[in-house]
């Protein structure tokens, strides 16, 4: 656990994938070389050419709210086009329940993007039928991106295994009226506000924790992994306007470096987070957290 002034933050992990070094366009051996001694082990393994890679949910705790960023891949969906998140049994409740959280006692969900492995675990599946996992909580979602997502709108035009995620994890939680549809620049509640960082997802959203002088950045996917701190320019395949992520990701590394935040993105190996200090002629130099969420 990390604190931010009154916040208390937990990682709740769910699996660890290793991710081929193709992911990124433009990263090659000499990078690799440049960087190898502060990638290897934690964060790249040499012998499986990969990026370590981790799926995981923030847990963030303040003196009034329970609040998870992201939901990871769940349980029990079928992922044709994502094998890895398909059909999964993973025992995600149990670790939250360790960090003492039941899913009844979740006051807030913030989806960062709607991609398959952040919004998983938003329902479970009961009786055949997919119902929301915190059925207390509010989920916090882009307006934009449900507009993209939704087969019956903006989506229609896309594979039908690419509606699977929108239909089995979130439609369900519009239908149950559990949905806060936000532009991605609101305060959600004191201390706590939403950025907009588009370019990996079109609504992609930050969400920054500020409390007693200190701050956290949850970053998503602005990056996948450290290794675009000191080299910006690489995107990783996922990334739907590969211009705009590059520019996002500009933005926020100018921002974590003057200001000192934390950055907490959602793939990170350990110990999963850092700041960002500046290294010269518009360079950036990571620098992983000495404790781990």
């Amino acid at each position: 656990m990390i604190r931010v002034g009154d916040f208390e933050i937990t990682r709740i992990e769910e699996m660890v994938l290793a991710e081929p070094a193709a992911t990124f366009a433009g990263f090659d051996a000499a990078a690799l070389s440049q960087h190898r001694h502060w990638l290897v082990p934690d964060y790249f393994d040499e012998a499986a050419n990969a990026f370590v890679t981790s799926i995981h949910v923030w847990l963030v705790k303040t003196p009034t709210l329970t609040i998870l960023v992201d939901t990871g891949g769940g349980n029990d969906k079928q992922r044709p086009a994502s094998p890895r998140f398909h059909q999964r049994q993973a025992p995600f409740l149990d670790k939250l329940a360790k960090a003492g959280v039941t899913p009844e006692s979740v006051d807030m969900v913030i989806l960062t993007h709607l991609h398959v492995d952040h919004v998983g675990w938003n329902t479970q599946l009961v009786d055949g039928r997919w119902q929301p996992t915190f059925p207390r909580a509010a989920y916090v979602m882009s307006k934009s991106e449900v507009a993209c997502r939704d087969p019956k709108a903006g989506a229609a035009d896309q594979p039908p295994a690419l509606h699977q995620p929108f239909i089995d994890s979130v439609e369900p939680i519009l239908e149950a009226g559990l949905a806060r549809l936000v532009d991605g620049d609101e305060t959600l509640a004191e201390g706590i506000d939403l950025m907009p960082v588009p370019g990996h997802a079109p609504g992609q959203m930050a969400v920054r924790l500020r409390s007693r002088g200190e701050e956290a950045v949850f970053i998503a996917d602005v990056m996948h992994q450290p290794i675009q701190v000191p080299m910006p320019e690489i995107n990783s395949k996922y990334c739907e306007n590969q211009d705009l992520a590059r520019a996002t990701r500009a933005r926020i590394l100018a921002y974590a470096a003057d200001t000192g935040a934390i950055i907490l993105p959602g793939h990170f190996g350990r110990p999963y987070g850092g700041t960002v200090e500046r290294d010269g002629a518009g360079k950036y130099r990571f620098r992983p957290l000495a404790t781990m969420p």
